[in-house]
C-alpha cells in the first residue's frame, strides 16, 4: 500500500491536492482552465497556485480578479517568466503532497484529478498523466490539431494519439508525488523547454514509474497561425536537442525524422538544381506524400487544404531546431 493510500485510509478523505500553473500571456484561456479546475470532482482539498508572469496582456488582472472571488486561488510572482522557474516556486509554496501541473490554455476533465490520484495510489507511480487532446476553435487551429493527434504530425507518441494505459517515457503535464519531485531537484531551469521531458528521464533514472492513462484527458489550444506554430516547434527541437546532450541514449528514430527530412530535403534541392533534376525526387517524395496524408487525415476540405502547410510547418521547424541547436544551449 502507497503512502498515499494509507494517509487517504487514516484521515477518511481524497490526500490534498496543489494545482500548480505557469502563467504568461494566457489572457484568452485562462478563466476557462481555472474554472474546469474549480468544477473538479474531487473530495479532498484542493488549492490552485498562479505563478504569474510578466504578461504583456491582462493576464494578470484576470488572475487577481480570480482570486479576490475564490479562497482556493492563489498567486505568486514569477519575474523571469520562465516556464521551470515558475514551477518550482509553485512546488515550494504548495501546501499537500500530490502535485499537479496544469497549462493555462488547457482545460482537465471534471474528474481528471480524483482519477490521477487514484491512479497514482494503485500503480505506486511518481507522475501519471494523458492525453494532450489538441481542439481548435477556428479553422487553422482545428488543422494543427488534427495534425498534434495523428502519427503523421507528431509520431506515435501515446500522450498525442492515445493508446494502452501502462509505464510511459513521458506524459503531458503530470500528477506527481511532491516529495519525489522534490528528491530530484524539481525541475532544471537550465531548460526553457523540454523541461517535463527532462523531469521525467531524471524521475524513471531514479527509479520510478511515468504512467500513461488515457482516460486523463487535457484538452490543448494549438497555436493561432503559421508564425506561432513554426516558432512553437522550432523551440521543441532545439531543446530536445539540449536533452538529448544532457542524458545520452535518449534519442529515438522519433525524434530523429525531421532533422532527417530536413537534411534531406535540402540536399535533394541542392543536387537537383546543381546536378540533375533526378536529384528533387526525394523532397518531390516527402511533398507528395504530404499532401496524401493531409487529404486522409483531413476532416473537412479546409483541413485537407490547410494540413499540407501545417505538417510541413512542423516537420522541418522541429527539424530546423534539432539541427542548428547551440551546444551551449544549457549552461552548466
Amino acid at each position: 500500500m502507497s503512502d498515499l493510500t494509507e494517509n487517504s485510509s487514516r484521515t477518511g478523505q481524497r490526500p490534498g491536492v496543489s494545482v500548480i500553473l505557469p502563467i504568461l500571456n494566457e489572457e484568452r484561456f485562462l478563466a476557462d482552465a481555472i474554472n474546469a479546475i474549480l468544477a473538479q470532482k474531487y473530495l479532498g482539498p484542493l488549492e490552485i497556485i498562479l505563478a504569474l508572469g510578466p504578461s504583456k496582456d491582462k493576464t494578470n488582472e484576470i488572475a487577481a480578479d480570480i482570486a479576490r472571488s475564490n479562497s482556493q486561488v492563489v498567486f505568486l510572482q514569477n519575474p523571469s517568466g520562465r516556464t521551470a522557474a515558475a514551477l518550482n516556486a509553485a512546488i515550494a509554496k504548495a501546501r499537500y503532497d500530490i502535485i499537479c501541473r496544469i497549462d493555462g490554455h488547457a482545460e482537465i476533465s471534471p474528474t481528471y484529478i480524483d482519477h490521477a490520484v487514484d491512479v497514482l495510489q494503485k500503480t505506486g507511480a511518481v507522475n501519471v498523466g494523458g492525453v494532450m487532446a489538441a481542439v481548435g476553435q477556428n479553422a487553422f487551429e482545428r488543422a494543427v490539431a488534427t495534425a498534434m493527434r495523428s502519427p503523421l504530425g507528431v509520431g506515435a507518441a501515446r500522450f498525442h494519439t492515445g493508446g494502452d494505459a501502462g509505464p510511459a517515457d513521458t506524459v503531458y503535464l503530470g500528477v506527481f508525488k511532491k516529495d519525489k519531485l522534490e528528491a530530484v531537484g524539481g525541475f532544471d531551469e537550465r531548460f526553457t523547454r523540454a523541461q517535463d521531458w527532462e523531469l521525467n528521464f531524471r524521475l524513471r533514472a531514479a527509479g520510478g514509474i511515468i504512467w500513461f492513462d488515457p482516460e486523463l484527458v487535457v484538452t490543448y489550444r494549438p497555436r493561432p497561425n503559421l508564425r506561432a506554430l513554426a516558432k512553437q516547434y522550432f523551440e521543441y527541437g532545439r531543446w530536445r536537442r539540449a536533452v538529448s546532450r544532457s542524458h545520452k541514449g535518449t534519442i529515438s528514430f522519433r525524434y530523429l525524422a525531421p532533422p532527417v527530412t530536413v537534411s534531406i530535403s535540402v540536399l535533394s534541392i541542392i543536387l537537383g538544381a546543381s546536378l540533375n533534376p533526378v536529384c528533387y525526387l526525394p523532397f518531390g517524395l516527402y511533398i507528395l506524400g504530404n499532401l496524401v496524408g493531409s487529404l486522409v487525415i483531413g476532416k473537412n476540405v479546409k483541413e485537407k487544404i490547410t494540413l499540407p502547410a501545417v505538417l510541413a510547418t512542423m516537420h522541418f521547424a522541429w527539424g530546423w531546431g534539432f539541427l542548428t541547436s547551440p551546444k551551449n544551449l544549457v549552461s552548466e
